[in-house]
């Protein structure tokens, strides 16, 4: 594979995509839990969700590069556009050109929901690129876990039973599974940011890490996880065998594993659990819609 390739791919952010792709599943499963699953609509949700996180990584490589955020060096992954693997004008064109797309795919769901949900796909798109552009950046202003926890858990989950139900009849399990969705999403971000701090203080980019520090936002990580696992019990505690729990309990302690290597690791160490972080929050989200959907039967 040609490095060229290699910066693209790296670019997409492969190891974050899970945090996208469970929001949509966990909306799923709460569908399924009030026999309104559809597989199309579901799997439309599925493709804007991952392209829209995609176009939003592409967008903040650029922005971060145009706006002096990135060096080349820095902890983290490698940055194609910073390094010189891709053009900084390719990386904007492939931004946009993605997002059109995504929303084009999203526009289909007004079939199974109706024309507001374009305004909902639009918010989204402003979402993808606020992240990183424009006069707010949220990403640079202590707001990305804020947004993480409303595009990547409340938003996907609720919107993605929506379409299925075609009502909000679903919203008794999905609110709540959305904010513990939402909340698992910003540990990702708690992560990155936590590893990259040093650099981010460097350039006055005010992480979450950087304004209230590194160990302010470790304890931020663990509580995210116990309110979560909490959330996702009180969802589900009512509409399934006590036994089903065993799947909350076992994300609770492999959090906490999670947890314990995050405040003894640094740099460049932190890059797998940044993805262990999203495949768990990924684990979480079929576990949750296996155990609704069997419960449903």
């Amino acid at each position: 594979m040609s490095r060229k390739a290699k910066a693209w791919i790296e670019a997409m952010r492969l190891r974050t995509l899970p945090v996208s792709v469970a929001g949509v599943v966990a909306g799923g499963g709460c569908a399924a839990y009030y026999h309104c699953f559809r597989p199309l609509p579901f799997t439309i949700c599925l493709l804007f969700a991952v392209m829209a996180q995609i176009a939003s990584n592409f967008a903040n490589e650029y922005f971060d590069f145009k706006n002096g955020l990135d060096r080349k060096g820095r902890e983290g992954f490698r940055r194609g556009v910073t390094e010189g693997d891709i053009s900084p004008r390719a990386m904007l064109a492939a931004t946009f050109a993605l997002l059109a797309f995504a929303c084009a795919v999203g526009c289909t769901l007004i079939i199974w929901s109706g024309w507001w949900l374009i305004a909902a796909g639009a918010a989204i798109a402003v979402f993808a690129m606020a992240y990183s552009a424009g006069p707010l950046p949220l990403s640079h202003h202590g707001l990305g876990e804020v947004a993480v926890i409303i595009f990547f858990g409340i938003v996907p989950v609720t919107l993605t039973a929506y379409v299925q139900a075609q009502s909000w009849m679903t919203l008794p399990v999905a609110l709540p599974v959305s904010v513990a969705i939402g909340l698992m999403g910003a540990n990702v971000l708690i992560v990155n940011n936590y590893r990259d701090a040093d650099d981010d203080r460097a350039v006055n980019k005010k992480t979450t890490a950087v304004i209230f520090g590194r160990g302010v936002m470790g304890k931020v990580y663990f509580i995210n996880g116990i309110i979560a696992t909490v959330l996702i019990v009180i969802a589900t505690i009512s509409r399934m065998p006590l036994v089903w729990q065993a799947g909350a309990l076992l994300y609770a302690n492999l959090h906490y594993m999670l947890w314990v290597k995050l405040t003894h690791l640094e740099g460049s160490q932190l890059n797998p659990v940044l993805g262990q972080t999203a495949m768990l929050m990924f684990a979480l989200s079929l576990w949750l819609t296996l155990a609704l959907g069997i419960n449903a039967l």
